[in-house]
């Protein structure tokens, strides 16, 4: 897992038949002191996140299939929980 933060949201006018319905994050990877690590990626949400949220993605690519319902993907990145703002440092 990687903790992230939600930076945005992004749409594709054309895409994998597997992501309709899906929403699309842009999130910034984040360090264990909360530094980027890295360049910002794409996810889809499976929690309900929001813009300025600290998630955790995973890169389980039989977890995404399973909560597209589809056999093939594109995804490589799923945020699969919301960190609880209460329990930061």
């Amino acid at each position: 897992m990687t903790p992230a933060l939600v930076v945005g949201r992004t749409h594709a006018t054309i895409k994998d038949a597997s992501l309709q319905g899906a929403t699309l994050w842009v999130v910034q990877p984040l360090r264990i002191d909360d530094r980027a690590d890295g360049f910002p990626l794409i996810a889809i949400d499976a929690v309900g996140a929001a813009v300025g949220d600290r998630v955790m993605l995973t890169s389980d690519g039989p977890l995404a299939r399973t909560w597209l319902k589809a056999d093939k993907t594109p995804v490589r990145w799923t945020i699969i929980g919301l960190v609880d703002p209460r329990a930061a440092k």
